[in-house]
């Protein structure tokens, strides 16, 4: 499945300042990674987040949101944010701010063994 180049744009402008963002092609799609954890991804035209659990759950009342079932089964803490959900600058820089700040608050991982 391809990405939304626009939208991988508008996320990277967002994370650019941050330190560890790396990206690697997962899902189908992108995943933008902070110290090798992920924080968001683009599938499609829809933005990806790891949340803590709490926060994802929290995050299914809104109404653009959905729980991440890429495999059939929900996904804990991993939700995807429609379009119309991230349209608004504003609203992206929420959704990946948060997403930046749980992946930045966990252990970095270890780079992989060649």
């Amino acid at each position: 499945m391809a990405y939304d180049e626009v939208l991988a744009e508008r996320v990277r402008d967002l994370l650019a300042p941050r330190e560890g963002l790396s990206e690697r092609r997962m899902f189908g799609g992108l995943a933008l990674m902070i110290n090798r954890n992920m924080a968001c991804g683009i599938i499609g035209d829809e933005l990806m987040v790891r949340l803590d659990y709490g926060d994802a759950e929290r995050a299914l009342a809104d109404r653009h949101v959905r729980a991440m079932d890429f495999t059939g089964k929900p996904m804990r803490g991993m939700i995807y944010v429609e379009a119309g959900g991230i349209a608004a600058d504003g609203d992206l820089a929420s959704w990946v701010e948060a997403g930046a700040d749980h992946a930045a608050s966990l252990p970095p991982k270890p780079k992989p063994k060649s």
